[in-house]
């Protein structure tokens, strides 16, 4: 692990994203990426979240990174207790090459936190996103994940509503 970005993503508040940002810049080589991924699984729960935010920004253009640490990914989309690493988390997975097999586990996984009432809401709501994102690969769950809307829809939150009627997942009325 870069000894350095640890201390770089550990400092101030969590609500902030810290240095992450600093971090991402640094980051233009396999070799690198996977030295910042190793904070992923770090102790301290700021460097862990900041750690997926600079993943999840680096990969939106260079997805390829990801390949190497599939595994690890899904461990974390079955493991991930907080809140900051489940929204990453959420973004991420789409953007991995899954197997009929793996984006089972991720579609479940995804579709519990959707519907968890316990979740926050910006994890629901990235959860119903990344749901959507898969259906181009399987898309005949296509009413699993109408009826995953549905039932969030009808809880009326403002957030999760505007993100269903975005992605245009109910049926006209």
């Amino acid at each position: 692990m870069n000894p350095h970005f640890p201390e770089l993503l550990a400092g101030g508040d969590l609500r902030t994203i810290g240095a992450s940002n600093s971090v991402v810049r640094q980051v233009s080589t396999q070799k690198v990426f996977d030295e910042l991924f190793a904070c992923t699984r770090h102790p301290n729960r700021k460097v862990v979240m900041r750690s997926l935010d600079a993943v999840e920004k680096i990969t939106a253009e260079q997805p390829q990174f990801l390949a190497g640490h599939k595994k690890e990914l899904l461990s974390l989309l079955e493991t991930a207790e907080h809140k900051e690493a489940k929204w990453h988390l959420a973004q991420l997975v789409p953007r991995l090459p899954l197997t009929a097999k793996e984006t089972g586990r991720v579609w479940h996984q995804l579709t519990q936190w959707a519907l968890d009432k316990r979740e926050s809401r910006i994890v629901r709501a990235l959860s119903v996103q990344a749901l959507h994102d898969l259906l181009s690969r399987v898309p005949q769950l296509q009413e699993d994940l109408v009826y995953t809307a549905t039932r969030m829809h009808a809880e009326q939150i403002p957030s999760i509503n505007a993100r269903i009627r975005k992605l245009k997942l109910l049926p006209k009325k």
